[in-house]
């Protein structure tokens, strides 16, 4: 081997572990993010989800591995897609949501994000609105992270609720009917927050900001880090959620 060999030979070498080398990060990074997405998640509590099967005005189904809550009387033509917060199971929103569905006659389909983490689905809406292909009036929403994703699928919806959430883009220009819920006792998207983020939504954006309600009190998944300490009761805050879409209905 002449000397001239030598040095193409180790420089070889080098790329070759310095490529392996970070390879070999992003495999453990993307494990650790997987393994991270499945510790820790909220499941449903038990008390509010057997309300909700236990209630014969609402059908609860899996189509494609989304909950689908439909009125069990009439068939609706009006829905909500709804996104979980991160590592939130999708079940711990059933009881919040059940006036939509039992007083308002919607149906609801209740999203699994890939990962437990909407920021990691990039699924259109109409991977979602066809669980239930006789609507044809859809909202699209979501709570904390699941707010935000749904902020950017909000073009292709007739409507926007965002719950103890806020959006990253720009919709303003939009004219896309908008409802902001939030909490006033919210440790996470706090009221600070959610004005920051105005701007974002529409001049006519309505904010309802529900007295007593933290971040957790948009489920019914127990008691979250970081959150504020909730001074409404479950039955009232599935009546002012019900409430607030209601007369975003009445502006579609």
């Amino acid at each position: 081997m002449s000397a001239s060999t030598r040095p193409r030979s180790r420089a070889r070498r080098v790329v070759s572990i310095v490529l392996l080398s970070v390879a070999g990060l992003l495999v453990a990074g993307v494990l650790g993010i997987v393994i991270w997405s499945q510790v820790g998640v909220m499941d449903a509590e038990a008390g509010p989800l057997a309300s909700v099967r236990d209630d014969d005005r609402i059908t609860v189904s899996d189509v494609g591995g989304n909950v689908v809550m439909s009125p069990a009387s009439d068939e609706s033509t009006v829905g909500l897609v709804f996104i979980p917060g991160a590592k939130v199971e999708a079940e711990a929103y059933e009881a919040k949501l059940s006036g939509l569905v039992a007083e308002d006659g919607m149906t609801v389909v209740i999203t699994r994000p890939w990962l437990n983490l909407a920021f990691f689905d990039p699924r259109p809406l109409s991977t979602f609105t066809d669980a239930a292909p006789g609507v044809d009036t859809w909202l699209v929403g979501g709570h904390s992270l699941g707010g935000v994703r749904a902020c950017q699928l909000a073009p292709d919806a007739d409507g926007l609720v965002l719950f103890g959430s806020y959006c990253a883009n720009d919709l303003s220009e939009s004219g896309l009917p908008a409802l902001s819920i939030s909490g006033s006792e919210d440790g996470l998207s706090t009221p600070e927050k959610i004005q920051a983020a105005r701007d974002m939504l529409p001049a006519d954006a309505e904010f309802v900001e529900v007295p007593g309600a933290a971040h957790a009190s948009f489920g019914d998944y127990g008691r979250q880090a970081g959150d504020g300490t909730p001074t409404i009761d479950d039955a009232d805050m599935t009546a002012d959620i019900t409430a607030s879409v209601t007369d975003l209905l009445a502006r579609l």
